[in-house]
């Protein structure tokens, strides 16, 4: 089995749909150690992209990711929207084939993760969306080269993604605006891993469909 435009379409569809069922729950997690308008701005973000989505012509998952890409990174404020574009953007040049299988996804994820390092200069443990996607990288990793099917991958990556926004809670963040709470950082999720694993977990849900 391999995943197509249409699961990228649709992953990206319940991705709009998460962030704006989830839209308080990031605003308070980014209040508690942030400024307070993660939510705010990845929904306006997804909602601008849902409007370009549905009029545009795109002809694969490339297509459809860097769609993405551009509108998050010219209309999400703060830091999520350029790191989470250069993450979208990053995948979308990995998209060589109009089929992706289990070593395409997990390149897309790995240049995901790459483009938000790159522009955040974050490593893993340090409270940020990386301490979602490191993880996520390295379950699709094993998934694939277990032999499993692409949705297995991405069920893999959305599960370690998860299990690591929820590790953030612990840390003190020494990185961003948070790392000025210093030891107050401590006991607070931090919003963008945990947004980054919802937006994970719809991959995930596309494929399974």
């Amino acid at each position: 089995m391999t995943l197509g435009k249409d699961w990228a379409i649709a992953w990206i569809e319940g991705c709009v749909k998460t962030v704006s069922e989830h839209r308080e729950e990031l605003i308070e997690l980014d209040r508690a150690i942030g400024d307070g308008d993660h939510g705010e701005n990845l929904d306006r973000g997804f909602t601008a992209v849902k409007s370009k989505l549905s009029s545009a012509d795109v002809s694969n998952s490339g297509d459809v990711l860097k769609l993405v890409a551009t509108t998050l990174m010219s209309t999400v404020g703060g830091a999520s929207g350029p790191l989470l574009g250069t993450a979208f953007l990053r995948a979308a040049k990995e998209v060589t084939a109009e089929n992706l299988g289990p070593r395409d996804l997990v390149a897309m994820l790995e240049a995901g993760l790459a483009g938000i390092q790159a522009r955040g200069k974050a490593d893993e443990g340090e409270k940020t969306m990386v301490d979602a996607w490191a993880p996520a990288v390295r379950a699709a990793e094993k998934a694939a080269k277990d032999g499993l099917a692409p949705e297995a991958v991405l069920r893999a990556a959305a599960d370690a993604a998860q299990a690591g926004a929820v590790a953030t809670g612990p840390l003190k963040a020494t990185k961003g605006r948070a790392s000025y709470l210093g030891e107050r950082s401590i006991g607070h999720r931090d919003p963008g891993a945990t947004s980054s694993a919802y937006l994970l977990e719809e991959a995930a849900k596309a494929a399974e469909k």
